[in-house]
């Protein structure tokens, strides 16, 4: 049976607050029958998103009787099921669809979701579960596989979407490319890959070493990035990725206009400059590094504010940079290109 999937937002249904709905809607569209949110009046995920076209948003489990999944459409600070989206989880369950969550609050660990799966013959699945206790070995990585790895100024910077438009890109002109996937919305959008940030600490590089070794038989591997080196929160994570994937580039991923830390407001984000000699210095204590392009995320400003970053960026940096939705990826694909071994 093929997978219809109905996306739950309920309540916060924004660009913002329902990255992983977007993600999911705007790569794996065919899959999609609509979004559920009883807090709106019923519309189109164009008209809420940005994203979608006339994909519909409904205010009811009832109103898409096609659909199969519930898919569990947001990625909040802590990872915690809201309140409101409890009644709509259980009204699907009880009808009989799976039930998809990248939540760190586990499906699987709640007893009334379980007894009543039990009972519909509902599949629920944790996409964060996970068994990994491998360390890492730094042993047998391919020079010849290119190792692409996305880091950013911040959390939610567009580091995944950088890296699937990167890999899109190389793709469509013949090369031999694989996204790899480190958080719950790639996971979803690339159909596998491996949580990092649902790894215990000792072994997140050995999880993000493993997906290497299992995959270096592609020409490229662009690795997703997570948070950032220097966030109060995330940075063992981003840490346990950089040393785990063992890249041979960097691309910066920022916001333009972004002056604090996502999550902790009153934490002044550092200067692009410092942070990103400290990730070629935590890159290159393991492995020979280089930045080869900027991603920049302009969707809060407007195309002169844009123009203008962006000329900045590349005369001082002497990188190519580009907003991969405002524009394309690929001056980033080119840069990418530039680096492949003969």
């Amino acid at each position: 049976m093929s997978r219809k999937i109905l996306i739950l937002t309920e309540g916060l249904s924004s660009p913002n607050s329902a990255k992983t709905a977007c993600s999911v809607i705007r790569y794996r569209e065919e899959e999609v029958v609509g979004v559920l949110d009883t807090t709106v009046p019923p519309q189109s995920c164009q008209n809420l998103f940005e994203v979608g076209g006339d994909l519909p948003v409904v205010n009811s489990v009832d109103a898409v009787p096609e659909a199969n999944v519930l898919l569990i459409g947001i990625a909040p600070t802590g990872g915690g099921l809201p309140a409101p989206m409890r009644m709509q989880v259980l009204a699907a369950i009880e009808r009989g669809m799976d039930i998809e969550s990248g939540l760190h609050d586990f499906l699987t660990d709640d007893d009334e979701f379980v007894s009543t799966a039990q009972k519909s013959g509902s599949v629920l699945r944790d996409l964060r579960r996970n068994n990994e206790r491998d360390v890492a070995q730094r042993q047998n990585i391919s020079p010849e596989c290119l190792r692409v790895h996305t880091v950013g100024h911040d959390c939610s910077v567009g580091k995944m979407i950088t890296s699937i438009e990167i890999t899109r890109g190389l793709e469509a002109d013949g090369v031999d490319a694989k996204f790899i996937a480190t958080g719950q919305t790639g996971i979803l959008v690339e159909g596998e890959g491996c949580p990092v940030d649902a790894v215990v600490a000792d072994f997140i590089s050995g999880s993000v070493e493993k997906q290497i070794l299992a995959h270096q038989h592609h020409q490229v591997l662009v690795v997703e990035g997570q948070g950032s080196i220097t966030h109060p929160c995330y940075s063992a994570v981003t840490l346990g990725l950089l040393h785990g994937c063992l890249p041979d580039c960097l691309i910066y991923c920022y916001e333009l206009g972004r002056t604090q830390v996502k999550g902790v407001d009153h934490i002044e984000l550092p200067s692009m400059e410092a942070q990103k000699d400290l990730y070629l210095k935590m890159a290159n204590a393991a492995h020979s590094c280089r930045f080869i392009g900027v991603s920049i995320n302009s969707r809060n400003t407007d195309e002169m504010t844009y123009r203008k970053e962006k000329e900045r960026i590349e005369s001082e940096w002497n990188l190519p940079a580009c907003d991969v939705f405002r524009e394309n990826a690929e001056p980033l694909v080119k840069a990418v290109q530039a680096q492949i071994k003969d």
